[in-house]
């Protein structure tokens, strides 16, 4: 009988990291405020597509009379698709005047009442990807008697929807014990 091992696994392999998110949206570690990257940067790739279109198309009416096996239909259908979803990008590259605080603000004004705890999530909505704050919020009682949940546009900082109501939960005696 041999003696077979398993192979051993460098700690160097173990470690070996596939994926990293960009400096800018890693918030790891961070004190202080964080900021919420802009929709405008998608403005950035759209002009690239927009660009790579336009090429597509100069190439096809300058070289398709004389070389139609090389430089064929293939080209305009690239430059369309390249055209439309860099308009795409740049009509969804909204410039966002509301800050995260700016959104609870509102959303504390929108609910009605004094607001403890808050979480706000950016999140986009329709075709065009229009950026909205997402608040979830609960009165400052301990345990909160109301909690609301607020859509606000990230774009002109109005309330598109609202919800506040009592809040279900807050008999939290026995909640912890089994049942």
């Amino acid at each position: 009988m041999s003696d077979e091992r398993a192979p051993e696994v460098s700690p160097a392999a173990a470690d070996d990291v596939r994926d990293a998110l960009p400096d800018d949206l890693d918030a790891r570690g961070l004190v202080g405020v964080y900021l919420f990257p802009d929709n405008s940067r998608r403005r950035i790739p759209g002009a690239i597509y927009v660009a790579m279109a336009a090429v597509c198309l100069l190439v096809w009416l300058v070289r398709h009379a004389h070389q139609p096996v090389l430089v064929n239909r293939g080209y305009v259908l690239a430059a369309i698709l390249l055209g439309a979803f860099g308009l795409l990008c740049i009509t969804s590259g909204w410039r966002m005047h509301l800050d995260e605080k700016q959104a609870l603000s509102a959303a504390t004004a929108a609910v009605g009442f004094p607001v403890g705890h808050a979480s706000a999530q950016l999140a986009w909505r329709g075709l065009r990807s229009r950026p909205t704050w997402r608040i979830l919020c609960y009165s400052i009682e301990e345990p909160p008697r109301q909690r609301g949940f607020v859509l606000i546009d990230a774009v002109d900082g109005r309330v598109i929807e609202r919800l506040a109501e009592d809040n279900p939960e807050t008999d939290w005696e026995g909640q912890g014990e089994a049942r």
